[in-house]
């Protein structure tokens, strides 16, 4: 398709030195990567269907491509992708292994200003493992969604009013049970009366997605953090977050979300980046048996 190997849209990006794209758009989770230089982003925009290519050039600058319909809002976006509108001042991170982290890779909150994305991504994401969960986000792409603009290979998510329409039995071939099916449909009704919601104050969006049945706080902390870049936003409810936040805090091995939040309390307006760290320095010890990814019976907190 040679109309796509063209972009629809170019520019550079000024970035702040010591930049790791590979950081900072892996906590946008819809982007993809495609090398330690390199990322994706397929989505639909406020003017229609695009892709965006990022590539840094330089310690300082990255480079960005887009194509299709959303191609100059994707480029205007790329900035708030890469963290321009999070400020980390006041952040100082605990002494030990999670200070040294921070100290050799620090990173900055992408925003991704689509909420529908993040919505569907969270949802999915409920009482499942993650790779349970990416496999339906993709099925749900390729079945009832559309082929991405540009040269790479990507499908785009349908948009809420399609799947606004689906029943239970849409979802049951992309391994997704009613109890998530349900959910979903319940939220793509609920988008017309969702909008302008991601240029309010993170509490207030989360307060806003928790009204709605089968939305709770780890659903509404995990959308937060993806859609506007919430440095606050702590996802109770998971399985194996407060075991690793206890370890990384305070040598203890297992620990509930009380603990996890009485011991997120001394870093309140920066507890996203906290937890950012200790999923990145390795999970708590492990113990009993390894969970299977086989089947949609395994069901872990959220």
């Amino acid at each position: 398709m040679g109309r796509d190997l063209a972009p629809d849209h170019a520019a550079r990006v000024d970035v702040a030195a010591g930049l790791r794209l590979a950081d900072t758009v892996r906590g946008a989770k819809n982007p993809v990567l495609v090398g330690p230089t390199e990322a994706w982003w397929s989505t639909r925009t406020p003017h229609g269907p695009g892709s965006l290519a990022l590539a840094r050039l330089d310690p300082v600058t990255v480079e960005a491509r887009a194509w299709g319909p959303g191609a100059g809002w994707l480029v205007a976006q790329a900035p708030r992708l890469l963290g321009a509108d999070d400020d980390p001042a006041g952040f100082e991170p605990p002494p030990g292994p999670l200070g040294e982290l921070w100290r050799r890779s620090p990173f900055r909150l992408a925003r991704t200003d689509r909420l529908w994305d993040a919505l569907v991504g969270a949802v999915l994401g409920q009482k499942v493992q993650t790779a349970n969960a990416r496999r339906a986000r993709r099925a749900l792409a390729r079945r009832h969604g559309e082929r991405a603009p540009g040269p790479r290979e990507s499908w785009l998510l349908p948009p809420p009013e399609r799947v606004a329409e689906l029943g239970y039995h849409h979802f049951h071939p992309l391994g997704v049970e009613r109890k998530r099916a349900t959910v979903l449909i319940r939220v793509a009704r609920e988008m017309p009366r969702l909008a302008g919601l991601e240029e309010r104050p993170p509490e207030q969006l989360r307060r806003r997605l928790e009204a709605i049945a089968g939305i709770g706080p780890w659903t509404s902390a995990m959308v937060s953090a993806v859609t506007v870049g919430d440095p606050d936003a702590v996802p109770v409810g998971d399985f194996h977050l407060p075991n690793g936040v206890a370890w990384h805090l305070a040598g203890e091995p297992r620990g509930t979300d009380e603990r996890m939040l009485e011991l997120l309390a001394p870093w309140a307006g920066h507890r996203w980046r906290i937890v950012r760290l200790a999923k990145a320095a390795g999970p708590a010890p492990r113990y009993g048996p390894r969970l299977s990814l086989n089947g949609d019976g395994l069901h872990l907190g959220r």
